[in-house]
């Protein structure tokens, strides 16, 4: 066993220049000497588009638990991502969202807030924090291509430079955050690490999504979503339109086999015209295209159950997609890779001296996986297009009653505020079921539900008096 199973890391190596790779380098870099981020391309200086981040073309929000995990881990983050460009937008105060059970109140009592902003704004802004800290370092054009060490521990890592040459790398800890290309079950193999756990649940949903110059300023405008009913014969289909920096609006559109979106930009409004609701393309008729529409078919559900392999070398954690991804319609990535961020380093304060620090870090990065992955697959798995799992019968009646509560959320603050605590991953899904949710769920709402989108007086003014583009 490395001497590093029996004193705090000196040197630690973060695999991945993404949010979850600079997310573990704030985790831990209170906790070491030092911390080097292996990159394979080249980090952007400001807020531009950072090369392998295909998902950065579309709708990105943090949950109110991920914006406390960075706010936990740096300090001032979100006030600096907000006066940035970044909307803070109070749940469900600032929301405009039309859930399969009704439209939902904009309550004026917000108990949390999500942050809204380009994929690029919140990665350039948590990169400049954790590399103004002098102890964290990046070396880019350079690739991981294998972990150092044996069974029981990892001891660095092997790095393939920009011409070809490799050179190894030591480290008394080694954090794989490399995201949905990690090589790492197969590394573990090569150590002799076998039995890994996976699972795989496709809804087989795919996103188009576009970039808009607001028709209004969007300081304080609200969050609008149509979400896909599961109980209807036809395929899925939703979409949202997030305010996000420069008075943009960030459009996405999801459909599932039998009605994708495409790539052609005459077919985005008129796609968003067939949702449960038109209240989208009511909206972008009035708004200017900025961008092309991008499109992407990686929204499956997938996760690695490292924290439940029998043998975890000392020496190696892995974080954020590495571990797990999520379906994007549910706005978790960055929110867990933050939780986990925060799991990493609460671990690290206690006892990191002792023996199976690693194993402990990999089960509590495990526990928000663990909430995500219920919410997410919870909803994905009632779609008639869905691959790897199907409802059992405790699976369906616990979606009814999710259904009842979401029902009484359209008219119920009570309801509403336990359905968006769990969703912004703030509130476990356990608190669902304690007894005054379960009769706030038996009574129902207490207000009639509305019968068109809830814009303010305002609002609809400034609308009818826009121009159709």
């Amino acid at each position: 066993m490395s001497e590093a199973t029996h004193r705090s890391p000196g040197h630690v190596v973060v695999i991945g220049g993404s949010i979850a790779g600079m997310l573990a380098a704030a985790a831990v870099k209170d906790h070491v000497d030092s911390v080097e981020v292996i990159e394979a391309h080249e980090l952007p200086v400001g807020p531009e588009p950072r090369t392998g981040v295909p998902q950065a073309a579309h709708i990105h929000w943090l949950q109110g638990g991920g914006a406390q995990a960075i706010d936990s881990l740096l300090p001032g983050t979100i006030d600096r991502l907000t006066a940035a460009g970044a909307h803070r937008i109070p749940v469900t105060t600032d929301m405009v969202i039309h859930a399969p059970e009704g439209w939902y109140r904009r309550w004026q009592r917000a108990t949390h807030c999500v942050i809204t902003a380009s994929r690029d704004l919140t990665d350039s802004v948590i990169r400049r924090q954790v590399l103004s800290d002098p102890r964290v370092s990046v070396r880019s054009r350079t690739k991981a291509v294998g972990l150092l060490g044996a069974g029981g521990a990892v001891t660095g890592i092997r790095l393939r430079g920009a011409d070809g040459t490799e050179t190894e790398l030591r480290a008394d800890l080694v954090i794989d955050a490399s995201g949905r290309s990690s090589r790492l079950p197969e590394w573990l193999g090569e150590l002799g690490v076998t039995g890994l756990a996976q699972d795989r649940i496709e809804s087989g949903l795919a996103y188009a999504s576009r970039i808009y110059r607001a028709p209004v300023p969007t300081r304080g405008w609200p969050v609008v979503g149509v979400q896909a009913d599961p109980r209807l014969p036809e395929p899925a289909k939703a979409g949202g339109i997030l305010p996000i920096e420069g008075d943009r609006w960030h459009a996405s559109l999801m459909g599932a086999p039998g009605a994708l979106p495409t790539r052609d930009a005459a077919d985005f409004v008129p796609f968003a015209r067939t949702l449960r609701h038109p209240v989208m393309a009511d909206l972008l008729k009035h708004a200017e295209p900025l961008t092309d529409v991008s499109v992407s078919r990686s929204t499956a559900n997938r996760r690695h159950y490292y924290e439940r392999l029998r043998r975890w070398p000392e020496g190696l954690v892995a974080l954020g997609d590495s571990v797990a991804t999520f379906n994007p319609v549910y706005a978790q990535g960055m929110s867990v890779a933050a939780l986990g961020a925060l799991a990493l380093r609460d671990v690290l304060s206690h006892r990191p001296a002792a023996p199976g620090l690693a194993l402990r870090a990999q089960r509590a990065i495990a526990r928000p996986v663990d909430i995500a992955w219920a919410l997410a697959v919870g909803q994905d798995i009632h779609f008639s297009s869905t691959k790897g799992k199907r409802p059992t019968l405790a699976d369906r009646l616990l979606h009814r009653y999710v259904s009842r509560l979401s029902r009484t959320a359209t008219g119920s603050f009570h309801a509403a505020t336990a359905l968006t605590d769990v969703l912004a991953l703030q509130a476990p899904p356990t608190s669902l079921v304690s007894p005054r949710v379960l009769l706030t769920a038996l009574l129902g709402p207490s207000r009639p539900q509305l019968d068109h989108p809830p814009f303010t007086p305002s609002e609809r003014g400034l609308l009818n008096g826009l121009p159709v583009r």
